[in-house]
């Protein structure tokens, strides 16, 4: 099979590694070093997973507080016939990352956008989980605001399919104290690191989970997934390096 094909000029939106960097797929290598440019979140991040792979294609920074303006200057180059690339630090750009708002604008103008499909906390997640087997709802990152949180975990106490949610390590306990006081003894996994040196995994209620951060120094990122509503309790699981 050829990875090394030319690609249409256009813009693709590549999924890059959540952690282990020998995840960056083959295509995904190939198109990198063909393309004009590279639209990355963070430029260093992404300089540090291109050099192992000797690829040298400018990276120009497209985050959160200047994707807007970076709309005029991408579709000028997709004008010009270029390819472009979009990245965000890890998994797929425009999933609780930049990117929409530049995909919507390219469609917009009729210019080609295609994928090059990678890694995805959200999906390694749910299939961890063994709860997706009839269909899940992703959230991204609830409430900062206790109040604000806990009306938002109200709305899945009948919900009859897992929910994915981001959590960042400074605010779990919070969040899982948030869990047991609005959904009792729901399930609920999670996962941190994954594909890392230290990935864990853990399953078991929100009280469980609790006892087990408690009093440790946490880090990492975090993917949770609350599991169907009267789905069976599992005794706490844990696994991890």
């Amino acid at each position: 099979m050829d990875y090394h094909q030319t690609h249409e000029p256009g813009l693709y939106i590549v999924g890059t590694p959540i952690g282990n960097r020998a995840d960056l797929s083959i295509r995904a290598v190939a198109l990198l070093k063909q393309a004009n440019l590279i639209f990355a979140e963070d430029t260093r991040h992404t300089r540090k997973l291109l050099e192992p792979y000797e690829i040298t294609t400018h990276c120009v920074s497209c985050h959160k507080f200047n994707e807007a303006s970076r709309i005029e200057t991408i579709n000028a180059a997709l004008q010009d016939g270029q390819t472009l690339v979009l990245v965000s630090d890890s998994g797929m750009p425009g999933v609780s990352d930049p990117g929409s708002r530049i995909v919507r604008a390219c469609r917009k103008a009729g210019m080609l956008v295609s994928v090059i499909p990678g890694p995805s906390a959200v999906t390694s997640a749910i299939a961890l989980s063994g709860w997706g087997d009839k269909g899940f709802i992703f959230d991204g990152f609830l409430s900062h605001k206790s109040v604000a949180r806990q009306k938002q975990l109200g709305i899945y106490v009948g919900e009859s399919r897992a929910v994915v949610l981001f959590e960042s390590p400074h605010r779990i306990i919070r969040f899982l104290e948030d869990v047991r006081d609005i959904l009792g003894e729901r399930p609920v996994f999670i996962g941190r690191e994954l594909t890392k040196k230290f990935e864990e995994t853990c399953c078991g209620s929100a009280q469980e989970l609790i006892d087990y951060f408690s009093g440790r120094s946490i880090k990492g990122e975090f993917v949770i997934v609350l599991a169907p509503a009267r789905r069976p309790r599992p005794d706490l699981n844990l696994h991890g390096d």
